[in-house]
Parts: structure tokens; C-alpha cells; sequence
């Protein structure tokens, strides 16, 4: 299987290709410069990676929560994308990609929502 997955609802912009098991990723601090980063940092994966777009079976991004701006930019690129290349897209929670990646039984995952204000997901 290979995926693309892109990031762009938070502090950092972020980019990864999942090859038949093997990860290549690029994250930049981006600020409000996801636009600007997202396509360049995608094609230097997949030319380190040696393939090109239509070579993916799929495309996965950051479905939030986070920045609605970034949340666009992450859904509109990949639909863009997926449209022109003829592949499937997938939203991922960005909060459930946090809980899984810790491994664990129980996960309380946050996110800064500014403002005094925290994304929140618990499971049990």
C-alpha cells in the first residue's frame, strides 16, 4: 500500500508517504505558510521516494480539529490532488492520529485551540 498524508491544521505543515512499509516524512514549522510549503515538501518525498502522484493508492489528510484555514488547505489540496491523479481520499482525525500513535489503552489527546481554549479527545 502506498499513501500520501498531508497535515496542514497546526504549528507545523507536514507531509508523509507510507511505501509497503517503509515512512518518508518532512514537517516545517509553517506558521500561516502552509500553502506555501504543502506541494513543495510533497514532491520532494516522492522524488526521494522515486514515484510519482499516480503511483499512491490513496490520500489521507488532517481532518482536524485545528486551524480552519489549514483544515482547508490540507481537504482541498488532497481532494485536488486525488481528483487529478484518479485516487481515493481519506480524513483522518488529527486527534485520533495523536491517541494512536501513543500505543495506549487510555488517551486523553489535546490540541492548543488558542485563545485559552484546548481540542479534547478521551477514549476508555
Amino acid at each position: 500500500m502506498r499513501i500520501a498524508a498531508l497535515e496542514t491544521s497546526a504549528e507545523l505543515c507536514s507531509v508523509a508517504l507510507w511505501l509497503d512499509g517503509r515512512l518518508l516524512s518532512a514537517r516545517e514549522p509553517a506558521g500561516q505558510r502552509h500553502s506555501e510549503w504543502l506541494l513543495p515538501m510533497l514532491d520532494g518525498l516522492l522524488a526521494e521516494a522515486g514515484i510519482k502522484l499516480k503511483d499512491l493508492d490513496g490520500i489521507a489528510f488532517g481532518s482536524g480539529p485545528g486551524s480552519f484555514t489549514g483544515l482547508r488547505i490540507a481537504c482541498g489540496v488532497t481532494q485536488g490532488l486525488a481528483f487529478g491523479a484518479g485516487l481515493p481520499v481519506l480524513g483522518i482525525s488529527t486527534l485520533l492520529a495523536m491517541a494512536e500513535a501513543s500505543a495506549l489503552d487510555r488517551v486523553l489527546a489535546c490540541l492548543d485551540a488558542r485563545m485559552g481554549e484546548v481540542y479534547l479527545a478521551a477514549n476508555e
